[in-house]
C-alpha cells in the first residue's frame, strides 16, 4: 500500500463529532470526487466515486450523520488492466443537498455551480481543517518520503484552486497552483510544509512516519557525505605520498640521499618506509617528533630539490 493510501485510510477512520465539521468535510469530498447530472426541471443527480473503500464508508457515514441521508454504495468492478474496483454513491434529486453543501448556489433566480469555497461552512477554525482534510481525501496524493517530498490536491476549476490554496496558506504554508491538462493542482514540495499540513488535517500517524523517514534520510545522507569526504581525503593523502616517494627516488637515483641535509634525509627515509601514513603520523616517527606543518615544510624542500634535478638532467616529470 502506498504512503498516500495509508494516510487517507488513517484520515478516513476519524470522523468529527461536530455536525459543522462533518458538513465541511463532506462538502469538500463531494466537490472534489462528485459529478453532478442535470436531469431537467431543476433536478439533479449526484454521483460520488472513489477507489478507496474506507473513503466510501466515510462518505456514507457523513451523509447519514450530518444530513440524515441514507445512501447506498455500489461496487463497480474494473476489468481493464487489473485496476482496483470503484465505489460509487448515487443520490437522486440532490439539488437541496448540493445547496446545503454550498456546491450549488442561487444567482438571481438561477441555480449555478459555486466555483469558490463554501464560505458559510468554513467560518470556524475546526471546519477549515475538516474542509482541507476532505479535499485531500477526495483528490489528494502524497509521495513516499523515502523517494521525494511532494503533496498535491487536484481540482477542476482555477478560481476554486486559487481560493483553496489561499485557505491552506492561512496556516503559514506556501502552496502554489499549476495547471496540468484540464486540472488545476495545489502542491507543496518542502518536507517541513508537508508535515505542517499533515498536522492541520489531523494525519498524526502519517506525520510521525514522514518525520521518521526524514530523520533516517538525513542521517544517511550525513554519513554518506562524511564517508565521501574521508574517501576524498584518503585519496588525496595517498596521491601526495606517492608523489613524495617519486621525488625522493629521483634524488636517490641521481645524487643519492646522502646529499641531503640530515633533517631532509631523515624524513625521506621514513617516507620511503611509510608510504601509507599521514603527515601527522610521519612527524611522530621522527626523533624528535615534529608537527604536520614541519613535515610538510621538509617535504616541500625535497620536492624542490627533485624538480631542480629533473631540470638539470633535462628530464620531463
Amino acid at each position: 500500500m502506498s504512503f498516500s493510501s495509508k494516510t487517507k485510510n488513517e484520515l478516513a477512520r476519524r470522523t468529527s463529532d461536530s455536525k459543522c465539521c462533518q458538513l465541511a468535510e463532506l462538502s469538500a469530498l463531494v466537490r472534489v470526487s462528485g459529478t453532478i447530472q442535470l436531469v431537467g426541471l431543476g433536478k439533479t443527480n449526484l454521483f460520488i466515486t472513489t477507489e478507496n473503500p474506507a473513503i466510501a464508508r466515510l462518505i456514507f457515514v457523513l451523509f447519514k450523520r450530518s444530513m440524515k441521508v441514507h445512501t447506498v454504495i455500489d461496487v463497480v468492478k474494473n476489468t481493464v488492466l487489473r485496476k482496483n474496483n470503484s465505489y460509487q454513491i448515487k443520490i437522486t434529486d440532490a439539488t437541496e443537498i448540493l445547496k446545503r453543501l454550498e456546491i450549488m448556489i442561487m444567482d438571481d433566480d438561477s441555480l449555478i455551480i459555486n466555483n469558490g469555497l463554501p464560505r458559510k461552512l468554513i467560518e470556524d477554525e475546526c471546519c477549515k481543517r475538516a474542509y482541507i482534510r476532505g479535499t485531500f481525501l477526495g483528490g489528494g496524493s502524497l509521495s513516499d518520503p523515502e523517494k521525494s517530498y511532494h503533496m498535491e490536491l487536484i481540482t477542476h476549476h482555477e478560481d476554486y484552486a486559487n481560493e483553496l490554496s489561499e485557505l491552506i496558506n492561512t496556516y503559514d504554508l506556501n502552496s502554489r497552483v499549476i495547471s496540468r491538462k484540464k486540472n488545476f493542482i495545489i502542491y507543496l514540495k518542502e518536507g517541513d510544509q508537508i508535515v505542517d499540513l499533515l498536522n492541520v488535517i489531523g494525519a498524526h500517524t502519517a506525520l510521525l512516519s514522514f518525520e521518521n523517514t526524514r530523520i533516517v534520510k538525513s542521517v544517511r545522507n550525513k554519513v554518506n557525505r562524511l564517508v565521501n569526504c574521508e574517501t576524498a581525503n584518503l585519496t588525496k593523502m595517498v596521491d601526495a605520498a606517492v608523489k613524495q616517494k617519486q621525488y625522493i627516488e629521483i634524488i636517490e637515483k641521481y645524487d643519492g640521499l646522502e646529499s641531503l641535509p640530515d633533517n631532509l634525509r631523515e624524513i625521506a627515509m621514513i617516507r620511503l618506509s611509510n608510504t601509507d601514513v599521514s603527515l601527522k603520523d610521519l612527524g611522530e616517527l621522527l626523533s624528535p617528533p615534529i608537527g604536520k606543518s614541519g613535515v610538510n615544510h621538509r617535504l616541500r624542500k625535497i620536492e624542490k630539490i627533485a624538480l631542480d634535478i629533473l631540470e638539470r638532467e633535462d628530464i620531463h616529470d
